[in-house]
């Protein structure tokens, strides 16, 4: 971040500003950890990536992904 910024300017309003961990999707998502990790096994969770040995998921991929699963379920109702 520069020097003087502001902050809550760089920031995404709703999303932490930080990489989220597989707890952490658990958590938010009220399941089984895992679930979360049977998801990237299947690859039909939200996209992660590994830092080194730690799973990590960027918190507006995680959105992106939740959406398209609330517009295909309005979609085939």
């Amino acid at each position: 971040m520069r020097d003087g910024a502001d902050p809550s300017t760089t920031l995404r309003p709703g999303l932490p500003d930080h990489y989220l961990e597989p707890g952490a999707i658990a958590a938010l998502l009220t399941v089984p950890l895992e679930t979360v990790y049977a998801w990237r096994k299947g690859r039909s969770g939200p996209p992660g990536f590994r830092i080194g040995k730690h799973l990590r998921y960027d918190p507006r991929a995680v959105h992106d992904w939740i959406t398209t699963l609330t517009e295909t379920a309005h979609a085939a109702a």
